[in-house]
């Protein structure tokens, strides 16, 4: 038998307990973060995760407003509407868009870099020919010279933005 002094005696095993009044405050502002990215997201990609047509209009009227103490309360709607989706699809579509979205930097920062390289070292020009073979030797050099060419004369920068696109897709085809 319990004694009567002892607090513990008379609380519920902690799997009885429903969540306390801090937790479910915590699960709510997870939600209207969630509502938050949700509303930053660009458009067609939001369009693709196929949510519930109520939370999609507010999030469309969540950015045309200005005012901050009416998009404070919109996304507090939106995170009202949270409650009645599940978070999880939605987190790992969102999870997985940002994993694309760090490859796409990496590949391009790799595209900048060799285009970089291509104008400052002529020997670039070498080893970005042995690793892509299938390249038209003549028209990446012909298109670095011209880049070369464009930037010492202070021109707009077609040529260069045409050298990186041609880096651009030697990389992606590999």
């Amino acid at each position: 038998m319990p004694r009567r002094d002892d607090p513990d005696a008379a609380l519920p095993p902690a799997a009885d307990l429903p969540p306390s009044k801090t937790r479910r405050k915590q699960a709510m502002h997870e939600l209207q973060d969630l509502g938050e990215a949700l509303v930053a997201l660009e458009p067609s990609r939001l369009a693709a995760l196929a949510l519930p047509e109520r939370l999609a209009d507010a999030i469309a009227l969540a950015r045309r407003i200005t005012r901050h103490e009416a998009r404070r309360r919109q996304m507090q709607f939106i995170g009202r509407l949270m409650r009645d989706v599940d978070p999880a699809p939605i987190r790992a579509a969102l999870d997985a868009m940002a994993a694309v979205s760090h490859e796409d930097r990496a590949r391009f920062a790799a595209a900048e870099a060799w285009r970089d390289r291509l104008l400052a070292e002529d020997a670039a020009l070498g080893e970005f020919l042995a690793a892509h073979p299938a390249l038209d030797r003549e028209d990446v050099a012909r298109t670095v010279s011209d880049a070369r060419a464009e930037r010492a004369g202070g021109r707009p920068p077609h040529r260069y933005r045409a050298l990186f696109r041609l880096v651009a897709r030697a990389l992606d085809a590999r």
